[in-house]
């Protein structure tokens, strides 16, 4: 049982189209499910969606694509929505066997299969990204985010050495709720984008850019030292961090 399939039963008890009784042994066979399903090499987290409001995540950098397959059967069977980050055309092939519906998206290098009715976010999650080099961590973010439920408005290669591209697109900043905005090199974008508008900016350093940028620690430096109020700063390539911040900021 999901979320949504619990509060439709709830709904079902207030119109008093099923009784007290056959509801509460519905729950209670859920509740009897192990919080745990134990593949040895991992242990999927069943109930995170009851927790936190998604299912879940597969990291796949260090797993096979037999594990990757394995734990993905286990979260789309019991109807949940399946996201794997940072995975491979071949892990892809091999979820396709348990979950033929699955999409692969190159540039985030994500697996994706939505399921079930997703809540929606109230606006817009703009994400912004310096230069093309950074966007398979914009694409990560996008691709995470959309899958939450959210609508997604893509601005990218905007980055301030043309500072015109992204002042020119002031209106698509002001209508967005959250904006991620993904840089690496020096990392300015973020701050200039924080100036711009009243709405939380979620920045993610990326590690692109040439020997000084020290794999993008130069970029997170300048995040954080941003002087633009309302920036807050995930981890470097982290754009499913951001994502999940974002998405959490507009849904509420």
């Amino acid at each position: 049982m999901n979320l949504t399939q619990l509060q439709q039963l709830l709904a079902a008890v207030r119109d008093h189209s099923i009784d007290a009784a056959a509801a509460s042994g519905q729950i209670l066979a859920a509740l009897r499910d192990a919080p745990l399903d134990d593949l040895g090499y991992a242990r999927v987290d069943t109930h995170r969606h009851y927790r936190q409001g998604f299912p879940e995540v597969v990291f796949g950098i260090g797993k096979t694509p037999a594990q990757i397959a394995a734990i993905a059967e286990r979260i789309v069977t019991r109807g949940l929505s399946l996201l794997v980050t940072r995975t491979t055309p071949d892990a892809f092939d091999a979820v396709t066997a348990v979950a033929p519906r699955a999409k692969f998206h190159p540039e985030a290098r994500a697996i994706t299969l939505p399921a079930g009715d997703i809540s929606a976010g109230k606006g817009t999650i703009l994400v912004a990204c310096a230069g093309t080099s950074d966007l398979p961590v914009a694409e990560e973010a996008a691709v995470t985010a959309e899958l939450m439920g959210n609508r997604i408005d893509r601005l990218y290669d905007v980055g301030v050495a043309g500072i015109h591209r992204v002042l020119g697109e002031r209106d698509r900043l002001h209508s967005a709720r959250v904006i991620i905005v993904v840089a690496g090199m020096e990392g300015a974008l973020p701050s200039v984008v924080g100036g711009l508008v009243s709405v939380p900016v979620i920045a993610v350093p990326t590690s692109i850019g040439y020997g000084a940028s020290f794999g993008g620690i130069a970029a997170l430096l300048g995040m954080l030292n941003s002087c633009a109020s309302g920036v807050t700063v995930v981890n470097i390539d982290n754009g499913f961090g951001a994502a999940c911040a974002a998405s959490a900021i507009n849904h509420l």
